[in-house]
């Protein structure tokens, strides 16, 4: 017998577990696994990372004249696994509805072949950030460097992947594929934002940007800064409504500095500045700059200042 009373424990854990099915409408049969595997997604993630950077992120044995050999194995090892984990991911999310099961398997394979064919594009994206983290930082002495040491970049690379997965609706799979990088860097990527190419954040440790966010082309955060939501509207029944634009949208050329907060669906004009620990919830001209004191005069009166519209 146990000096621990294991036994209890498992049966109590039972009861537990048959709780949560019973009040969830989980009718688990066969002992099949229902929802993908972090640790077999997490091992797919780094293949795919090595495949695209294989003489810098790749396996340090790696030779350039077998390059082409390594990624078109590695490759194709990682996307077996990447549709094993769809195929999970679209029977869960189709569990309550038997008659969209069919044809499952070849439905995760044609998402696993856009995935594929989108990775050029994702590896030309990742080289406009790496550039961008190169030329914005003076500390950075070479674009290696940056891509091995730099978490901002770290996160880009899993968020180009995640974000790839959240278009072609595998979101569960995006999600964990964000949370990872999350873990890793204190970067907090939500894998639905569009950022677009030559994205840099520099430092990188608190930054959190929410799923609706929208960032267009050089644009450069530093740490803690949040680009979340204002408000979070319900339905008649108290739930929150799913989806609904609600995080800012930072046109070309933004800089936001340390600390600052922007919430709600405001946009940041082009070539404009926002400066640290500052609170916004108006829209901001393009090229204007808001400092503190501004920030404070708008929070009195949102028309004091001309160009900077009232919140949405």
């Amino acid at each position: 017998m146990s000096a621990f009373q294991v036994d209890e424990v498992v049966a109590a854990l039972q009861g537990a577990r048959r709780e949560w099915r019973e009040s969830q409408q989980r009718n688990q049969t066969g002992g099949e696994r229902e929802l993908p595997s972090r640790q077999v997604v997490e091992e797919v993630v780094e293949s795919l990372i090595g495949a695209l950077f294989p003489m810098r992120l790749g396996p340090t044995d790696l030779r350039q004249e077998s390059e082409d050999f390594y990624v078109a194995h590695t490759l194709d090892n990682a996307l077996h696994h990447l549709h094993t984990q769809a195929t999970l991911e679209l029977r869960h999310a189709r569990r309550h509805t038997p008659a969209e099961l069919a044809g499952l398997g070849a439905d995760a394979q044609q998402r696993v072949r856009e995935f594929a064919a989108a990775l050029p594009g994702i590896r030309r994206m990742l080289d406009t950030d790496v550039m961008a983290a190169f030329h914005g930082d003076p500390a950075a002495r070479s674009v290696d460097e940056v891509l091995l040491c730099y978490p901002g970049v770290l996160a880009m690379i899993h968020h180009r992947l995640a974000h790839q997965l959240y278009r072609l609706d595998l979101t569960l799979l995006a999600r964990i594929v964000a949370e990872r990088a999350h873990a890793q860097t204190g970067i907090d990527i939500h894998p639905g934002a569009q950022i677009g190419a030559g994205f840099f954040i520099d430092h990188g440790t608190g930054v959190v940007i929410g799923e609706t966010a929208i960032l267009g082309e050089r644009v450069r955060l530093y740490q803690n800064v949040t680009l979340g939501a204002k408000r979070f509207p319900t339905d008649a029944d108290g739930h929150l409504k799913k989806g609904l634009p609600r995080h800012p949208v930072l046109e070309d050329d933004v800089v936001i500095y340390a600390g600052a907060t922007i919430l709600g669906r405001v946009t940041i004009g082009k070539g404009a500045t926002v400066g640290g620990n500052v609170w916004v919830t108006q829209d901001v001209p393009p090229g204007c700059s808001v400092t503190q004191a501004l920030a404070r005069e708008l929070a009195r009166d949102p028309t004091a200042v001309p160009g900077v519209a009232p919140a949405k």
